[in-house]
């Protein structure tokens, strides 16, 4: 009998048992933390279960061995409780049970409600536009449209996703595009791993590189104590390297695909994938002046999403409203009655149920660590291997560190505010500038990101029926590519 790689659920289960297992045999530890009280205007110190206040001036912090300017905490660029450096010390270890595991994907559900809504309301979406018969007709014309040139779609989707990536973190937003590219990718006669690749390496690449991304760039620089723009001009000449070779392997790979579709990695899922994102290309539908309103208004509410995001402050409850208030405007607009919308929302809902599972069961994993309070554990380990080494190993050393930590704390921000007051000094140490720090936490989180289940990566791979090992075999040559290019980046940056 043939074996069968395990569903991501599965493997999320798996990571969920081992990191359990783990709070039995790592050390639990703490960190002091600092954060900053806009209420009373004090700076509050907490560790050992006290709450201290103390003033909120640079005197406090240069105390502290937080080398970061106390405007950083007064105007909110550092919103989160920043671990102090030197702090460490070990608690009463907190084990996690076999209760505890069967508790961790519910209670990852709860707390992942935010972005799970989100995924089932653009599920909605889709289900509706699915029923206007608008994306058919619009991807009938782009598809006529785009003849013989169906490569400028992989170099303007990946781009542009990159784009959002570099600038404002677009990541978990990227789940609203697969249901609606792949089936233009798949009328271009590619197959579905060259959208899938086009819209999560884009994101992947643009987050890795990021430029003025306020959840990664400037939050690491604001927490390693530096102005944001040291270090920008080599992260702009990353993101167009890097883009430039991720771009190109898409391509390569589009190309022997086309033509030759036995060649696809999803070859033996060619009839399973079409029919469920796939339309008879020989048809030609009408594009209708309804469906070209239709298909504005389903535009109008990703540019409103990524304007809200990018100036407005906005997050999940203002992004989720943006598509819940399209779908009912697109239902009236193709004159759907109660209980067809009702149905086709209902329906496209469903379609993503299960990858609002494994986002919340990727969230458990993170709880059941954070509740075996092994994660500064693992941060005092990582940064103690560093001290006073070699800079170009340094550099790569800390690359190496920031991907493994990812695995644990797979959000950019909080890695940030957690890890840089205290990996930052190190550079110092070792004679290099902090922004080599924040490079190594981009580059090292980026760069795992391609392939950590505990990232986007399997609730990605959900929507398009995707299993995660073939996802492996059609990336892992281009990690090796990017992972080389990375640390020899990195090793010439410390020497210029």
């Amino acid at each position: 009998m043939k074996l069968k790689f395990p569903s991501a659920q599965t493997i999320l289960f798996i990571i969920a048992g081992l990191v359990a297992i783990m709070t039995w045999l790592v050390p639990a530890g703490k960190y002091d933390s600092l954060s900053y009280n806009k209420t009373s205007e004090k700076l509050e110190r907490s560790g050992s279960g006290q709450t201290t206040e103390l003033a909120a001036n640079q005197e406090t912090l240069d105390e502290l061995g937080i080398k970061i300017p106390i405007e950083n905490f007064t105007d909110g660029s550092i919103y989160k409780a920043i671990g102090i450096p030197n702090t460490y010390k070990e608690v009463e270890s907190n084990p996690q049970d076999f209760a505890a595991f069967l508790k961790s994907p519910i209670k990852g559900i709860i707390a992942a409600a935010d972005i799970i809504f989100l995924v089932l309301i653009i599920g909605g979406l889709i289900g509706i536009m699915n029923l206007s018969g608008a994306f058919d007709s619009g991807i009938s014309k782009l598809a006529s449209a785009l003849k013989g040139r169906e490569y400028l779609l992989i170099i303007l989707v990946t781009g542009l996703v990159a784009a959002g990536g570099t600038t404002f973190g677009l990541a978990e937003e990227t789940m609203a595009f697969y249901p609606i590219l792949i089936p233009v990718f798949i009328a271009a006669r590619y197959d579905a791993i060259v959208g899938l690749a086009s819209v999560f390496l884009g994101s992947a690449i643009g987050t890795m590189c990021s430029t003025i991304n306020p959840f990664s760039a400037i939050i690491a620089s604001d927490a390693a104590g530096i102005n944001w723009t040291t270090g920008l001009l080599g992260r702009v000449l990353m993101l167009g390297i890097c883009l430039l070779i991720t771009i190109v392997y898409i391509m390569r790979y589009a190309k022997k695909v086309k033509n030759d579709p036995s060649k696809s990695i999803v070859y033996d899922q060619k009839e399973e994938l079409e029919t469920k994102f796939g339309f008879d290309t020989s048809k030609k539908l009408d594009l209708t002046g309804r469906h070209k309103l239709i298909l504005t208004v389903f535009t109008l509410s990703f540019v409103i999403m990524i304007i809200g995001v990018s100036k407005l402050d906005w997050w999940y409850v203002e992004m989720t409203t943006v598509f819940l208030v399209g779908s009912i405007i697109i239902g009236f607009l193709a004159q759907l009655k109660e209980s067809e919308f009702l149905a086709a929302f209902a329906k496209g809902a469903g379609d993503l149920l299960s990858v609002a599972f494994i986002i919340g069961i990727a969230r458990g994993v993170s709880i059941i660590m954070d509740d075996g309070q092994i994660s500064d554990t693992m941060l005092h380990y990582a940064s103690g291997m560093t001290e006073g080494m070699n800079r170009g190993i340094f550099a790569n050393v800390m690359m190496v560190v920031y991907s493994g930590l990812s695995f644990f704390i797979p959000s950019s921000s909080g890695m940030a505010v957690l890890t840089m007051p205290v990996m930052a000094p190190l550079a110092d140490t070792v004679g290099v500038g902090r922004e080599v720090v924040v490079n190594c936490y981009q580059y090292g989180m980026g760069l795992f990101y391609l392939i950590n289940p505990t990232g986007l990566i399997l609730a990605s791979l959900a929507v398009v029926n995707i299993g995660f090992d073939k996802w492996l075999k059609f990336i892992m040559p281009l990690f090796a590519i990017l992972v080389l290019v990375t640390m020899a980046v990195l090793t010439v940056s410390v020497y210029l």
